[in-house]
């Protein structure tokens, strides 16, 4: 029988559960804890396990005598069997393996990973295993966590919860054609945290901030004004709007909805649905929302998965540690590898899975 490991002379590899699964811990001895150069072990020492995610903890990696939690940023995503390579990368294995719990507190990743959850709450929940599907709601739990503590995106999550309990309530009226993996009992558990959390969410009452200082009334009209046109989502300039009556008269100005339906719709679209108000020019407003039911809006993240053309590997790019290793976020072996990187959208991921 062959020994699994990395390398066929090593003594294999260790893991340690945590709550998002299993993850692959190294040891080092103690030969390096006098080289620590300042490292500050006595904060360790009720946590015996550090978690490894990037080379801004590699001092810590190579010096700590604790056991270290090394987890990938990266997948290789193969979609069929080869000579070297047999079987295939599947949705759930991803989801797994490219830390979606810790880019929940990514202020960057946060939309990007709700996103990708709303898509999967949607089509691909049956899709996942069963390690997969914990994971999914392990996340799902330190979203919701996140959103209840600094009331950030409430209205994103509201749809991402009443999505998922949509399906789930369609899904477990077919629990007898084994569309979901795990005892019924355990869905339907699930489905009333679900409800629970909406119910918070519906309930959320976000406090009025008390200052004494300036507040955004006492800016400049110009400067209201720019704010607005640094929206890309329409309910965000309509809320705003509501702020003052100020507020409300830019918000409604057709120059800004036009620039809005120019950043998410193409020029052909226009045409197609042009709308003229009773003075005879086009209201951008109305077109703006007559056009989102033909046609999808453009997706605007902050940092997203990258996939790497040459080596098939889908993986996050730091782009700190971009700058300081001038490395790509994974093992590339590609002349330029910055060439070869290509921007991964939440439907992308979903579509790179679809075999």
């Amino acid at each position: 029988m062959p020994f699994l490991g990395q390398d066929w002379r090593s003594p294999g590899w260790s893991w340690i559960k945590t709550e998002d699964g299993w993850k692959r811990i190294e040891f080092y001895g103690n030969e390096l804890r006098d080289n620590n150069n300042g490292i500050d072990l006595e904060d360790m020492r009720f946590n015996k396990t550090v978690l490894i995610n990037s080379k801004v903890n590699l001092s810590l990696f190579l010096f700590s005598p604790f056991p270290v939690v090394y987890q990938e940023k990266w997948i290789y995503v193969q979609k069929e069997s080869t000579r070297e390579r047999h079987g295939y990368c599947t949705l759930g294995e991803a989801f797994n393996r490219l830390d979606f719990s810790s880019a929940t507190q990514d202020i960057q990743r946060f939309t990007y990973v709700a996103k990708l959850l709303q898509l999967i709450a949607r089509s691909q929940l049956p899709s996942l295993s069963g390690a997969a599907q914990k994971n999914y709601f392990n996340v799902l739990e330190k979203i919701v966590r996140k959103v209840l503590e600094d009331h950030h995106n409430p209205r994103l999550i509201k749809e991402l919860l009443q999505d998922l309990s949509s399906t789930l309530c369609i899904l477990t009226r077919g629990m007898g054609k084994s569309v979901l993996v795990g005892n019924i009992n355990i869905w339907v558990c699930r489905l009333e945290t679900i409800l629970n959390w909406q119910l918070q969410l519906n309930n959320l009452q976000i406090p009025k901030q008390m200052s004494n200082g300036m507040t955004l009334r006492d800016l400049p009209l110009d400067m209201q004004n720019n704010i607005l046109y640094k929206f890309s989502d329409a309910c965000d300039i309509i809320n705003l709007g509501q702020a003052t009556p100020t507020l409300h008269m830019l918000s409604e100005d057709r120059h800004l909805w036009k620039k809005l339906c120019q950043f998410h719709f193409a020029e052909k679209q226009f045409c197609r649905h042009l709308i003229l108000s009773e003075r005879g020019h086009v209201d951008w407003k109305v077109m703006y929302y007559t056009l989102q039911k033909y046609y999808p809006k453009r997706e605007q993240y902050g940092d997203t998965l990258h996939f790497c053309r040459h080596c098939s590997i889908l993986f996050w790019k730091d782009c700190h540690l971009a700058l300081l290793f001038k490395e790509s976020g994974h093992p590339c072996t590609a002349n330029d590898p910055n060439n070869c990187l290509v921007p991964v959208s939440p439907q992308h991921f979903i579509d790179l899975f679809k075999f």
